[in-house]
């Protein structure tokens, strides 16, 4: 991709609003940019923007806000472990430890790929990158999710086949996951369980569907860095 000038960075968005485009390179608010719009500041490719949901495609356009271009960012990619007692958003209404903190010298703006609840823990990838993180995230790229799974007692064979052939959560059926036993326990089960969707709390709820709560979840990095 051909160089945008010396301006502000601006992330990757294929046909995205011109407000949205302009905050995700860190120069104000959506709000602030409709302001800067309705007041001449944004220009693509040389011509004022006169309509704040104006869709581009920033890799085919050259945008200005007051007369300096914005241009590609450099893609940062994370792979940290994710402690048990961390949110996995950007900020927190009831103030509880976001992952971000664990990266306190990082000052570029990254976004969590996929979710690990607040008691979970292991493999997340913080990036700035819109394309690959829609890569790993829509389940029509069937991106590997991995995970090990501490549940209560024993799962019968037919438990395990159920969650391997999908089952049906909020009303939809789950894709075919893969499943391995790990170690046997007196009172619990480790077990590996590969999926490739990542719906909220979906392997905790796979696991209670059959009558085996999670105790402990840990998601493990793969090739694709699940």
């Amino acid at each position: 991709m051909t160089g945008r000038g010396n301006g502000v960075p601006c992330p990757l968005f294929y046909m995205e609003r011109i407000q949205k485009i302009i905050a995700h390179a860190g120069i104000c608010s959506r709000r602030k940019a409709e302001e800067y719009i309705a007041q001449g500041r944004v220009k693509v490719d040389g011509k004022p923007v006169t309509q704040p949901g104006l869709k581009v495609d920033p890799e085919q356009v050259v945008i200005t806000v007051d007369g300096k271009p914005l241009r590609e960012e450099k893609k940062i990619y994370i792979l940290l472990h994710k402690p048990r007692g961390y949110v996995t958003t950007m900020s927190d209404p009831q103030g509880r430890p976001i992952v971000t903190d664990l990266l306190p010298e990082i000052k570029e703006r990254l976004f969590p790929v996929g979710r690990l609840d607040l008691d979970s823990e292991g493999a997340l990838l913080l990036t700035n990158d819109g394309a690959l993180a829609n890569q790993v995230l829509h389940p029509r790229f069937e991106v590997n999710k991995t995970y090990e799974a501490t549940v209560r007692d024993l799962p019968k064979k037919s438990d395990l086949q159920r969650l391997e052939q999908g089952i049906v959560l909020d009303g939809k059926k789950t894709w075919p996951a893969q499943l391995r036993i790990l170690k046997k326990k007196k009172d619990v089960t480790v077990i590996e369980i590969i999926i490739h969707e990542g719906k909220k709390r979906q392997v905790r709820k796979m696991f209670q569907a059959v009558g085996h709560p999670v105790i402990r979840l840990k998601r493990t990095p793969t090739a694709g860095c699940s």
